[in-house]
């Protein structure tokens, strides 16, 4: 059996472009011969599209959108994943559902068994759960269909939600020939070999050939890597398709070896995928062409420039340099060296004067007081002023460029270095975006080398280094991965060999600035556990770990 693969890119809520987006994938992929095609999780009106199914028309809308796509496919079937409404009385108002579409018309409905409420998934809120999987005939075959979390209940899988029974108990009883999973799977560094032992132990377990359609793209702060799969009946991958990428392909289940190039690569070749791709999306899919950074000659703000240079061309990336009174010489010729290596447009703004200007305002009421992170936080904040007034001229995204370790502490300056659209380096801990931009240069210096090799700082006052207010990044990181997205105590970390006072103060700033994480930029996904809908901690509490 030959079986299309539609990993296409969607926009949530871009009914009339899913919709053409859907016909050209099903044209193609039957015109090379597939038996069935098959798209990816609600891909008639993208995934997530959280509360959009609230609003009165939504769900009506994609429902005609899907009779205009059924409309367009022949004889070879399409199973197309869209919002079914629930007819009953009782239970969520909607089902998370996948349509058999043939003949020009809609044929059979197949209904999601099992809603993810955990993380970043939230489905319980919209949808109804269905008793059982559909499973239906076609060419003599028994093809069961399976969406999403439906299949994530083996042991492989690192799930945070229990069932205590599911759709593959049932199938697996059922004699099929084929089992499809339609799939809205997000991408973080963990994943891909969860995700590959999950769909390899379903297929031994159900006793037949498995074929995952995953999406692609980034949809908010979500980035879908597709690396849509095929098994063999004993759970053998046969076929993979491409990281962070659209591909269309038809599979066939009697041939192996049929994988492209990105379906497995280096891991921070992924995080660069990732990374770019979700910038592009998130750009594009909000009406930007142009994105604005501002350029310290640190690490963060120089991996973030080459990112948007990748993710959008060097001719739409603008760096912006804006030294104060203190800014080191070594910074002001590292940011301009990266903009010469990445070929992006650079600008100086010097900001010595707006920061005089605030202080002097300010002296009436600060005459007394100790200078101290107050006027530090000026110079950060007279950088977001001018960049957010740039950004508004030209029409350009501006980016944030604080990293994962910055922003569990609350090293950073709320309505500063924090302005901006998108962090795009938000989940990124400290010691990786060191990893990052060496793997960035790999082929040449993008990055200045004494951009890697310098102390890090963010020289809000003479000779400032981050370890004068942070332990080194190697230990914060660590700490910060158990207890912010491990959830351990400070004793679990402390009996690691962590030291009790180090951990006891991380722990304390983690806390301390929920309040700056509520209000910074919307930031990628890339690690298991994200500042973001992923962690939804009380910023007034008093609870103590």
């Amino acid at each position: 059996m030959k079986i299309g693969v539609a990993q296409i890119n969607t926009t949530v809520g871009d009914l009339s472009g899913n919709g053409k987006l859907i016909e050209a994938a099903y044209a193609k992929l039957a015109n090379q011969g597939a038996n069935l095609v098959v798209f990816p999780e609600l891909a008639i009106c993208g995934y997530p599209p959280r509360d959009l199914l609230f609003k009165r028309n939504f769900v009506p809308d994609n429902e005609a959108a899907l009779r205009q796509v059924a409309a367009q496919i022949g004889s070879v079937p399409a199973l197309i994943g869209f919002v079914a409404p629930n007819h009953s009385a009782t239970g969520r108002t909607f089902f998370n559902a996948a349509a058999i579409c043939a003949g020009g018309k809609v044929v059979q409905i197949g209904k999601k068994c099992l809603l993810p409420t955990y993380d970043v998934f939230d489905e319980d809120r919209y949808f109804e759960a269905a008793d059982s999987p559909l499973i239906f005939e076609h060419g003599n075959k028994r093809i069961a269909v399976t969406i999403c979390e439906d299949i994530w209940t083996t042991e492989e899988t690192d799930n945070h939600q229990r069932y205590a029974s599911g759709p593959i108990e049932y199938i697996k009883d059922q004699s099929i020939d084929l089992l499809v999973n339609l799939s809205a799977s997000p991408w973080h560094m963990e994943k891909n070999d969860i995700r590959e032992k999950l769909v390899t132990e379903t297929a031994k377990i159900c006793s037949a050939p498995l074929v995952y359609v995953n999406a692609v793209g980034g949809n908010d702060e979500l980035i879908f890597d597709g690396r849509s799969m095929a098994t063999n009946t004993q759970g053998e991958l046969i076929a993979g398709l491409a990281g962070f990428a659209e591909e269309t392909r038809v599979i066939d289940l009697d041939e192996s070896n049929q994988f492209s190039d990105t379906f497995r690569q280096d891991p921070l070749q992924d995080i660069e995928d990732a990374l770019a791709l979700g910038l592009r999306d998130y750009a594009h899919k909000s009406g930007f062409k142009k994105t604005l950074i501002g350029l310290s000659g640190g690490i963060d703000s120089a991996v973030t420039a080459a990112i948007a240079e990748k993710a959008l061309s060097k001719e739409n990336v603008t760096g912006i340099s804006l030294p104060s009174s203190i800014s080191s010489s070594h910074s002001k010729t590292d940011a301009k060296d990266l903009a010469e290596n990445l070929g992006i447009h650079f600008h100086t703004v010097p900001i010595a004067d707006v920061v005089a200007a605030s202080e002097e305002t300010l002296s009436p009421l600060t005459q007394g007081y100790k200078r101290d992170v107050t006027e530090e936080n000026i110079q950060a904040r007279a950088r977001g002023l001018l960049l957010m007034a740039l950004s508004n001229k030209f029409g350009a995204l501006l980016l944030t460029t604080g990293n994962k370790s910055e922003l569990a502490v609350g090293y950073c300056t709320l309505y500063g270095d924090m302005c901006g659209g998108l962090a795009v380096i938000s989940d990124l801990p400290k010691v990786m975006v060191f990893e990052l931009a060496r793997h960035l240069n790999r082929d040449g210096e993008k990055i200045p080398a004494s951009t890697i090799e310098k102390p890090p700082s963010a020289e809000l006052r003479p000779d400032q280094k981050d370890e004068d207010s942070l332990p080194p990044y190697e230990i914060l990181d660590g700490i910060l991965k158990r207890y912010v997205e491990e959830g351990m105590s400070s004793q679990d970390i402390i009996d690691l060999g962590y030291d009790a006072d180090v951990v006891n103060e991380i722990i304390r700033k983690v806390d301390l600035n929920e309040y700056k994480r509520k209000q910074a930029a919307p930031g990628l996904k890339l690690t298991p556990l994200a500042f973001g809908v992923g962690r939804r901690i009380p910023i007034v509490q008093k609870y103590v770990s």
